[in-house]
């Protein structure tokens, strides 16, 4: 099936390489329902783009919801810690690209960082149009187009030509025309504002009355309003945020797992074992090792 500015054929997926290897592309062209959106955010070691297709949904990024319309571009780094929400009806078309690529090649270092700085913007979401997003969605309508054959030169040519998707990013970035919207209603606002909180505040001390008294609501209307917004309790929401970056941290760093336990806004490392071993179904030490071993494409919550 063809789109309008995007090639589209669902179900169909390009695969370069495996999420363990250096060099690595899943293109994922498929689509979901509200019936299947995840229940927590999760994170990835490698980087995703994240395409709306038609229709409209929201992205949650570290706590905080931005609104997406058609053919929205959502850049999200490693480790950043995101889910999409598609809202009742009809399933939505996406694409959906996981990558990863050296940028230690002697000599591009600096354009690679350049190639990249989109990832690292405050709100990582592109919204183009007219000649701008042609120049853009075109290197990889060419990949969508390539990839239908069998030439076994097809991964040299795809790795070119995302590498032109991502500099006609960078170069169209002052026609980047995104702005915030509103997500739902006043509570619905209410309550991201209070999920974004604790996602800068996690390894804080943190509890209903003190997150109360912050945004000046009662612990009631608080407690009852984030469970309806969310689907969990604020107290399962804090751990799971405090987990999801211990699970991170973990796989990213070499510190001991007391430490992180403490970064992580824990009180004591027998709560933090608990507390992980209910949300991961494994020890901290059990996770890290797994992950050493077994790299994989994603990391999510056994709740």
């Amino acid at each position: 099936m063809l789109d309008s500015d995007l090639l589209y054929e669902q179900g169909y997926s390009v695969s370069i390489n495996t999420p363990a290897d250096s060099l690595f592309y899943y293109f994922d062209y498929d689509q979901r329902s509200h019936n299947i959106n995840m229940e927590f955010q999760h994170f990835h070691d490698f980087y995703e783009i994240h395409i709306l297709m038609d229709s409209r949904a929201t992205h949650m990024i570290e706590g905080n919801a931005y609104a997406l319309q058609q053919y929205d571009i959502v850049l999200l780094r490693p480790h950043r810690l995101h889910k999409t929400q598609y809202p009742v009806g009809p399933p939505h078309k996406r694409l959906i690209i996981n990558f990863a690529m050296p940028k230690n090649i002697p000599g591009l270092e600096t354009a690679y960082k350049n190639m990249f700085l989109s990832f690292g913007e405050e709100v990582p979401i592109y919204r183009l149009s007219g000649e701008s997003r042609r120049a853009v969605f075109d290197p990889l309508n060419s990949i969508f187009t390539l990839s239908h054959g069998a030439s076994p030169l097809n991964p040299v040519l795809i790795h070119s030509l995302f590498q032109q998707f991502l500099c006609a990013l960078y170069q169209q970035r002052e026609r980047n025309s995104y702005v915030l919207e509103e997500v739902g209603n006043s509570i619905m606002q209410k309550i991201y504002s209070v999920t974004a909180y604790i996602h800068s505040h996690f390894n804080s001390e943190l509890s209903l009355d003190s997150i109360s008294r912050e945004f000046y609501i009662s612990p009631y209307y608080l407690s009852h309003q984030f469970k309806t917004v969310t689907g969990s309790t604020l107290t399962e929401y804090i751990q799971m945020t405090r987990i999801r970056n211990a699970q991170q941290l973990l796989i990213s760093t070499r510190l001991r797992i007391s430490v992180i336990a403490e970064q992580c806004g824990f009180n004591s490392f027998s709560q933090f074992n608990r507390v992980f071993h209910k949300l991961s179904g494994m020890s901290p030490s059990g996770f890290r090792k797994q992950q050493a071993s077994s790299p994989s494409a994603s990391t999510a919550l056994s709740y």
